[in-house]
């Protein structure tokens, strides 16, 4: 499986790395400026919508197209297993196409586009309905109330899991490791299911929870019954704060710089010369890149509920607010979702497209028998964007920058509608700080993997 995600090196870039800070840098604080200038109460507030076309609805919400997605979802599940099963223990098996790029890349692109596409297909949900139906019981009601305190935890620990067997595991393209884990999770989920109902999905299946989230920034929701058309960000703005929100945001930013970092040539000559082994410093980097995440947005949330009028004094003040201090984290966290997309894209649109193609090829002789059952054995990447390396590069820096100043636009929206108007320009400045460290370093990681 080819090294796509990488953006290539600084020789690629139609500028120079300098340059592509100090641009994006100056687009957000400008985007700052205008917004403190412009946008003086709150517009995302209150969710609504322009309705969808009526046909359209209807198809949506229709118990056959919920079916027809029920069993999509169940015939690649079943179509992953077998070459999971049956399939060689080669970077031939599409298996681990299906499950790198379709599955965590893919998922991605499909909720951005379509909603919250594995919620509609999800084989867990399918499988767990089937086990109640079987039972006489209700799937949307376990055995037992799911914990609140619990939260979206489970899934950052799920998330955070699947990133260290792709990033940190020494035999990532082994495929007996890469079926125990889907065995694990696949086990994990029907058993939460059993004992909470399809309130554990919602909350704690680490990919729906992912997909979810992501489906937050697409044009489509479901309001009063209805499908509307709204705004990605008055749409993301409608995320519920809940704890462990910042520990997914974190896991999925902070895995995403990782991966690009542990391809520069710096980590790569750290790992080699340094005493401890490779597998160590992994850890440590992957667990210090997601700490770090969460770590820079709970301080600068944190920051945001300080009174500044008081910071003269013997000790500092907490603004009044009408949330507890202790909710900021969560109630910000919304906000870096467009910045967790814009790496995504950046980082993985190559190895989407290329690798992607190759694992629709293999899929058609899924276990190495020179089959073609899907008629697309013969497919190969064009590799468009490798020809093209001033294309790919500015389409990267593009979405990182597109990114981070759709979070400021979607934070300072909630810094509005809940500061005080005397803490509304300072409040937001923490996060502006945390927002341009990340842009700045995302893109010298991006330019230097």
């Amino acid at each position: 499986m080819i090294e796509a995600h990488g953006i290539g090196g600084q020789a690629d870039l139609p500028i120079p790395l300098s340059y592509a800070v100090a641009g994006a840098v100056a687009a957000l604080v400008v985007s700052f400026v205008v917004l403190i200038v412009a946008w003086r109460t709150p517009r995302y507030a209150t969710p609504g919508g322009r309705p969808a076309w009526r046909w359209l609805d209807a198809a949506a919400g229709s118990p056959v197209t919920a079916v027809a997605l029920r069993v999509v979802g169940m015939v690649l599940l079943l179509f992953t297993a077998a070459t999971a099963v049956a399939g060689q223990n080669a970077l031939t098996n599409p298996f681990f196409g299906i499950v790198y790029v379709w599955w965590w890349v893919g998922l991605v692109a499909a909720s951005l586009l379509l909603g919250p596409v594995w919620r509609a297909i999800s084989p867990v949900r399918t499988i767990n309905a089937l086990l109640a139906k079987v039972s006489g019981g209700d799937p949307e009601q376990g055995i037992l109330a799911y914990p609140e305190r619990l939260g979206h935890w489970p899934a950052a620990l799920g998330l955070y899991a699947f990133v260290w067997l792709e990033l940190v595991y020494r035999y990532p393209a082994d495929l007996g490791a890469v079926r125990l884990w889907c065995a694990i999770y696949l086990a994990a989920m029907l058993v939460g299911g059993a004992l909470f109902g399809n309130r554990f999905y919602e909350r704690a299946d680490p990919f729906e929870v992912y997909s979810t989230l992501i489906a937050h920034l697409s044009p489509w929701a479901r309001h009063e019954g209805r499908l509307v058309v709204r705004s990605p960000l008055a749409n993301l703005a409608t995320v519920t704060p809940r704890p462990g929100l910042v520990a997914v945001v974190g896991v999925l930013f902070g895995s995403t710089a990782f991966d690009s970092f542990r391809e520069s040539s710096f980590w790569i000559s750290t790992t080699y010369d340094a005493s401890w082994s490779k597998f160590t410093l992994d850890n440590l980097g992957l667990l210090v890149f997601c700490g770090v995440a969460v770590g820079a947005l709970s301080l600068a949330c944190s920051l945001v509920g300080i009174d500044v009028a008081a910071s003269g004094r013997r000790r500092l003040e907490l603004a009044d607010l009408p949330v507890p201090h202790r909710q900021l984290p969560a109630m910000f966290a919304h906000s870096m979702v467009p910045i967790i997309a814009g790496y995504i894209v950046a980082h993985y649109l190559t190895l989407l497209i290329d690798v992607g193609t190759q694992t629709l090829a293999r899929a058609s002789d899924p276990f190495g028998r020179g089959w073609d059952m899907l008629g697309t054995a013969g497919l190969e990447p064009s590799y468009w964007f490798s020809y093209h390396p001033t294309v790919l590069a500015t389409t990267k820096v593009l979405a990182v920058v597109a990114g981070h100043i759709a979070a400021a636009v979607a934070a300072h929206d909630r810094a509005v509608e809940i500061l005080p108007r005397r803490h509304q320009v300072i409040g937001q400045l923490p996060l502006l700080v945390v927002m341009v460290a990340f842009t700045a370093g995302g893109l010298y990681l991006l330019f230097n993997a």
